[in-house]
């Protein structure tokens, strides 16, 4: 940001713009934290600054307002629409103040309302491409790299959980365990959500290589789906006949698939292949082959309604765990070719 404003004030004041002010402020809030970021705000605000410019021109020169009277009649249609389509629209957010600047600051620079708008034009378009420029070359952060951190973040989160959503299958969990286990997860996949879009700009403008995100974003949001369906049926632990049998597999299958999330986290970041999946393959088929067992003896029968209900709920989400997974492998991988 620095850099960015002192860059826009030295070109400004090259070029002698009338109001070097809005050049510099521009470079700095186009200036984001990364490349794909910094696209988005800066075709955002020259979108908005160019509607409120062209709009508040026009109120501008067709409509007289010599007195103070009509200035504010003026003002109030000049804003109000602008105001209306940045509810709906937030890339014109900086419109209403564009159409402000253009309406007013002719009476202070003693400019006519067609040089204002195209001063407030070109001193947002040169903070806005210098800001842009900036972000690319000094210290560049790719909005994909961290994308990488960020789903590495949401999978660490998830692993703690699922550690403990297995293990309250056998102890049980109250609701509140509950919502402190899984706190947190849905927070990082909103932050991973952000990162993603501002990659996703970044790979439309070729600015930066990289994998689509929106195939690992999707994968996350399942595996969370599937910690809530584990979450649910872990409120009553299984009966005590089942707990003795499955306790061991479910213990396998978490320590597995805690080590497969964090690893699997670790490969997004490092950009390598996927750890490999045998343990948790191996814990899943332990886990089917009691299930198997318990089946052919009939203890699945003489289970009441809302336990069965559980019972076949856990197999089930553990299914889709383990697609998921599969899934998960897929993204990781292509996270790995070169760019």
């Amino acid at each position: 940001m620095t850099i960015a404003a002192l860059v826009a004030l030295l070109i400004s004041q090259y070029l002698a713009l009338p109001l070097p002010l809005w050049a510099v402020l521009t470079a700095v809030i186009v200036t984001q934290l990364s490349i794909g970021r910094s696209l988005k705000v800066t075709i955002d605000y020259l979108i908005g600054t160019l509607g409120g410019a062209v709009y508040g021109g026009i109120i501008a020169v067709f409509l007289p307002h010599t007195t103070e009277a009509a200035l504010l009649a003026v003002l109030a249609l000049a804003i109000a629409p602008l105001a209306l389509l940045a509810a709906i629209s937030p890339r014109y957010n900086v419109a209403p103040i564009t159409a402000i600047i253009v309406l007013l600051l002719p009476a202070m620079t003693h400019a006519t309302p067609f040089d204002s708008a195209l001063n407030r034009v070109l001193e947002v378009v040169i903070g806005g491409f210098i800001g842009l420029i900036v972000s690319f070359v000094v210290f560049p952060s790719s909005a994909h790299q961290q994308t990488r951190v960020a789903a590495a973040r949401a999978l660490d989160m998830m692993a703690r959980a699922l550690a403990d959503l297995l293990g309250g299958l056998t102890g049980g969990l109250d609701v509140e365990a509950l919502h402190r286990i899984q706190d947190g997860i849905g927070e990082a996949l909103v932050k991973l959500s952000t990162v993603a879009t501002e990659a996703e700009h970044e790979r439309s403008a070729r600015l930066s290589g990289g994998a689509d995100t929106g195939p690992l974003m999707r994968t996350l949001v399942r595996l969370r789906h599937d910690l809530v369906m584990i979450g649910r049926a872990a409120l009553m632990p299984l009966p005590e006949a089942f707990r003795e049998r499955l306790g061991p597999a479910l213990a396998q299958i978490g320590a597995a698939s805690t080590d497969y999330l964090r690893s699997s986290g670790a490969a997004l970041i490092a950009r390598v292949p996927p750890p490999p999946s045998d343990p948790l393959d191996l814990a899943l088929e332990s886990y089917g082959r009691e299930i198997a067992a318990l089946r052919r003896e009939g203890l699945t029968r003489s289970l009441p309604g809302d336990v069965a209900e559980r019972f076949f709920a856990v197999g089930f989400s553990l299914e889709q765990l383990h697609q998921n997974f599969r899934d998960l492998a897929r993204c990781v991988s292509e996270s790995a070719q070169p760019a």
